[in-house]
C-alpha cells in the first residue's frame, strides 16, 4: 500500500516534483503539523505548483505575439502574467543590520494575521511590496536563527559576506592584486587561475575571470576583444534569424513555457521583474532551445541565466544591483550583458545537458547517487528518510536541476559557482557532494522531523535567508572533504 501511494503521489505531474501549490506554501514556523489524514490528502496539499492554469493558458494564446526586438529599441513581448516564485520563500530586507523593525513598518502595513502568503509578484523595484502575512510568516521562520546582520538578496557584490566584514581587507586586496597579475598576463595561466577562484573570486574582475573560466573567452589576451566582438555578433545573428518563429506552430509551445516562467524567475528581486530584462531572458532561453532540439527548453533553465546576468550587470553597475533600472544603460552595454549570459550559459548547460534530455536522465542518476552517497556519509539520515517514506527525488530533483538556486540567495548563488567554474566537473560532479554536504548541514532539523509532510517540508523551505560567503565557505570545505573521503565512489557518480 506504501508503495502504490508513493507512485500516487506523483501522477499528479510527470515534470518536476517538489513544488507547492501558489495558495498551499507551507508555514516554516510550524514544521510539526498533524499529518495529514491519507496520503492522498498530502499529495493534493503538495501538487506542482509549476502547473499551468487554464486560465493562463487562455490568457497567453489570447495575447497576439508583438514582434521581435532587440534591447533599447526592441520591443520584444514582455510577460504581463506575474506569478509567485516555486520553491523557496524568500525576503527582500534592509541594507543595514539593526533597521528590521523600523524598516517593516515603513514598507509593509499592520496586520495580525499569518496563514497565507498572498502570491503577487512586484513588477518594479518601485513597487517592491508583500504582504504583511508573507512578512511575518518569513520573520517567524527565522526567529530560531543566531541574530545576523540583514542583507539583501543580491545588492552590491561588496556585500556578499553575512559575517559583516568590511568590504575589502587585507588579505582580499592581496588576492584581487593577484588576479589583475594573472589577469594581465599575455597568456592567462588558466590552472593558476582556477586554483585562486576555487575560494572566491573578488567581485571586480568576477566578470572577466568568469568568461574565462566557461571557455568563453581565450587565455590570450590579445585574442579576447575580436573573440568578444564575434561572438556578441553571432548572439545577435541568432536573434535575426530565429527570434520570429517564435509564433510559429511548432516552436509556440516552448516560447510559451518561456513566456509564463520568465515572472517567475526570482520574483521578488526588483531587477528581474523589469520588462526590458525579461524580454533579454526570453530571447536568451528561446534562443538556446532552438539552437539545443535535444533537450529544448525545460523548467529550471530559466534559473540558469540569472547570476551571469548579475555578474556581468555588476561590471557597470557599482550601487545596488536589485534596484538598478537596466534601461538606463546605453544599448551597446544592454547587448553585451545580454549576449555574454547567453554564451556563459551555453558553456554551463553543455557539461550537464543530459539533465534536460527527454526523461532527464542525468538528474535521475545524480538523485540516485546523491542517494547511495548519503547512506554511505549518514546512516542515521539515510534510515530516517527510509523510516518516514521520504524519497530522495521528492527534494533532490530540484536541487539538481536548479543546482541549489531554489535553496540558497542569489549572492550565495554567485558564490558557489566560483568554485563550481574552478573545480573541474564542478556543475555536475563537485556538485553531487555539495548537495550532499547541504543535506548533513540540517541533520539535527532533519532527525528531530518525526512524520512524512514535515520532513517534505523541511527539506523543501530550508532557512538559508541569512546565508553569506562564510556559510557558502563552510559548505565548500565540507563537500571537497566529502570528496576525497569517498573517492571510492562508483563510476556512475560521475555521470
Amino acid at each position: 500500500m506504501a508503495t502504490e501511494n508513493r507512485i500516487n503521489f506523483w501522477r499528479r505531474n510527470a515534470k518536476v516534483p517538489g513544488r507547492y501549490p501558489k495558495d498551499t506554501k507551507p508555514k516554516f514556523n510550524n514544521l510539526k503539523t498533524k499529518k495529514a489524514s491519507s496520503f492522498h490528502e498530502f499529495a493534493r496539499s503538495t501538487n506542482d505548483a509549476w502547473d499551468i492554469d487554464e486560465e493562463e493558458d487562455e490568457d497567453f494564446l489570447g495575447t497576439p505575439a508583438q514582434s521581435s526586438s532587440l534591447p533599447s529599441g526592441l520591443n520584444s513581448s514582455s510577460p504581463q502574467n506575474q506569478q509567485n516564485q516555486v520553491g523557496d520563500i524568500e525576503t527582500r530586507v534592509s541594507h543595514s543590520p539593526g533597521t528590521e523593525d523600523q524598516e517593516l513598518q515603513d514598507v509593509w502595513e499592520e496586520d495580525a494575521e499569518c496563514e497565507h502568503v498572498n502570491g503577487e509578484v512586484v513588477k518594479s523595484s518601485s513597487d517592491l511590496h508583500l504582504n504583511t502575512s508573507s512578512v511575518r510568516c518569513t520573520l517567524q521562520k527565522q526567529q530560531s536563527l543566531p541574530v545576523r546582520p540583514i542583507i539583501p538578496l543580491v545588492a552590491r557584490m561588496s556585500d556578499q559576506n553575512a559575517s559583516g566584514a568590511p568590504p575589502m581587507t587585507v588579505r582580499e586586496k592581496s588576492r584581487l592584486d593577484k588576479f589583475k597579475q594573472l589577469l594581465a598576463s599575455p597568456n592567462t595561466d588558466l590552472e593558476d587561475l582556477r586554483k585562486h577562484s576555487w575560494s572566491g573570486i573578488p567581485r571586480e574582475v568576477r566578470p572577466i575571470t568568469w568568461r574565462l573560466l566557461s571557455g568563453y573567452l581565450p587565455a590570450n589576451k590579445e585574442r579576447r576583444e575580436l573573440v568578444l566582438r564575434r561572438k556578441r555578433e553571432e548572439y545577435f545573428g541568432f536573434i535575426e534569424q530565429y527570434y520570429h518563429s517564435r509564433t510559429d506552430e511548432h516552436n509556440k509551445d516552448t516560447y510559451r513555457q518561456i513566456h509564463i516562467d520568465i515572472p517567475r524567475t526570482n520574483p521578488l528581486i526588483p531587477l528581474f521583474q523589469q520588462p526590458v530584462v525579461q524580454e533579454v531572458f526570453e530571447r536568451i532561453l528561446f534562443i538556446w532551445a532552438i539552437r539545443h532540439p535535444a533537450s529544448g527548453y525545460v523548467q529550471g533553465i530559466n534559473d540558469l541565466v540569472t547570476p551571469f546576468f548579475v555578474v556581468f550587470l555588476s561590471e557597470f553597475v557599482t550601487e545596488d544591483v536589485e534596484n538598478f533600472e537596466v534601461a538606463a544603460l546605453p544599448p551597446d552595454t544592454q547587448r553585451n550583458i545580454e549576449a555574454d549570459s547567453f554564451w556563459c550559459m551555453s558553456k554551463l548547460l553543455d557539461g550537464i545537458q543530459d539533465n534536460y534530455t527527454f526523461a532527464q536522465p542525468g538528474i535521475q542518476n545524480k538523485v540516485k547517487a546523491l542517494e547511495e552517497l548519503v547512506s554511505r556519509i549518514d546512516e542515521d539520515i539515510h534510515n530516517h528518510f527510509k523510516r518516514y517514506e521520504v524519497e530522495y527525488l521528492q527534494f533532490a530533483f530540484r536541487w539538481m536541476n536548479n543546482l541549489l538556486m531554489r535553496e540558497l540567495p542569489l549572492r550565495c548563488t554567485i558564490r558557489l559557482w566560483d568554485t563550481y567554474q574552478a573545480e573541474a566537473e564542478g556543475f555536475s560532479h563537485f556538485h553531487l557532494y555539495v548537495c550532499s554536504a547541504f543535506l548533513i548541514e540540517w541533520r539535527k532539523e532533519i532527525l528531530s522531523m518525526v512524520d512524512f509532510q514535515g520532513l517534505l517540508m523541511l527539506l523543501q523551505n530550508l532557512p538559508t535567508i541569512h546565508w553569506g560567503n562564510e556559510e557558502v565557505g563552510l559548505l565548500l570545505a565540507e563537500a571537497y572533504r566529502l570528496k576525497y573521503m569517498f573517492a571510492d565512489a562508483p563510476s556512475h557518480y560521475k555521470r
